[in-house]
C-alpha cells in the first residue's frame, strides 16, 4: 500500500524527564515532548510553592494548545509561533497575579523549540539552557540571563568563579514578571544527527559542559542518556529540580 509522506515534517525522537533533585521539597519545573508536532519545552517556575509550579504549568499550557495545529511550518510562521506562546504565558501569568496578589514575583524561566521545514526556532529567556551537540562538539546556543552572567560578560568575574558565586540564582529575565516579555529568539538549520539538549539550571548548576558533551557522546539510546545526565547532577548534590529534554534529528 503507498503511503503518502509528509516531507515538511521533520523526522526527530524527543525524551525528556523531571526530578525533584535532592534538596527541594517540590518540582517546579515542567516539561513537554511532542516529536509529532515537531516541538519540546523546558520551563523552570519561580516564586515559591504552588506558584511556580503554576507559572512553568502555564507556560506548558499555553504552548500545547498554539502547537496543536503545528507541523514544520516555514521558518517566519514557526517564529511566530514560538513568539505568541511567550506573550500569552507572559499575559497569562500577569493575570494571574493580578487575580491573586499572593502569588507576586511568580514566573518562569522558559526554552521552547520548534522545528520548522527548513531548520528550528529557539525562544528563551532566564537561566534555564539549550544546547546542540553536532559532530561530538557541545555547543550552548543560548546565553544566561542572568546578574553572573552580565558579570561574566563585563569581565568583573570568570565562569569558574559564577558557579559558586552567592548571587547567581539572581534572574534579570523571566516569563511573567513584566508587561512586555523580553525574548531571546535563536535561528538555525538542523542536520541529521544533530542533538538538541533542553535543562533546567539544575543540570548546568550541578554538571559542567565537558561532562555533559561525554554523555551525550556515548552510543547510549536516548531515554538511557537522559537518565545518565539527571543521575550525574544528583550525584554531584542535586540542590535543585532537574529537567532534561533531548531531541535528535533522524
Amino acid at each position: 500500500m503507498l503511503e503518502t509522506i509528509n516531507q515538511k515534517v521533520p523526522k526527530i525522537t524527543m525524551y525528556g524527564r523531571t526530578d525533584i533533585g535532592l534538596r527541594r521539597e517540590n518540582n517546579e519545573d515542567t516539561y513537554v515532548v511532542e516529536p509529532e508536532s515537531g516541538f519540546c519545552l523546558v520551563a523552570d517556575g519561580m516564586g515559591g510553592a504552588a506558584a511556580g509550579e503554576l507559572a512553568s504549568g502555564i507556560f506548558a499550557e499555553i504552548a500545547v494548545d498554539i502547537f496543536e495545529e503545528f507541523r514544520g511550518q516555514s521558518e517566519q510562521e514557526t517564529l511566530e509561533y514560538v513568539q505568541k506562546t511567550f506573550r500569552l504565558a507572559n499575559e497569562r501569568i500577569l493575570d494571574h497575579v493580578k487575580e491573586n496578589p499572593h502569588h507576586k514575583g511568580m514566573g518562569c524561566t522558559a526554552e521552547l523549540l520548534a522545528f520548522s521545514n527548513t531548520g528550528f526556532v529557539l525562544g528563551h529567556i532566564g537561566d534555564s539552557r539549550t544546547y546542540r551537540f553536532r559532530n561530538g562538539q557541545l555547543k550552548q546556543l543560548t546565553q544566561d540571563h542572568s546578574l553572573v552572567q552580565d558579570q561574566i560578560n563585563q569581565g568583573i568575574i570568570t565562569s569558574t568563579e559564577a558557579r559558586t558565586h552567592p548571587m547567581r540564582n539572581i534572574i534579570l529575565r523571566a516569563v511573567g514578571i513584566k508587561e512586555k516579555v523580553s525574548l531571546d529568539l535563536i535561528r538555525g538549520k538542523t542536520v541529521s544527527g544533530d542533538f538538541f539538549l533542553l535543562c533546567s539550571d539544575g543540570l548546568t548548576d550541578m554538571v559542567d559542559d565537558h561532562d555533559i558533551e561525554r554523555i551525550l557522546s556515548l552510543h547510549h539510546p536516548l531515554p538511557q542518556k537522559v537518565e545518565e545526565l539527571i543521575a550525574i547532577a544528583k550525584s554531584a548534590g542535586g540542590k535543585d529540580n532537574i529537567t532534561v529534554v533531548l531531541s535528535e534529528m533522524l
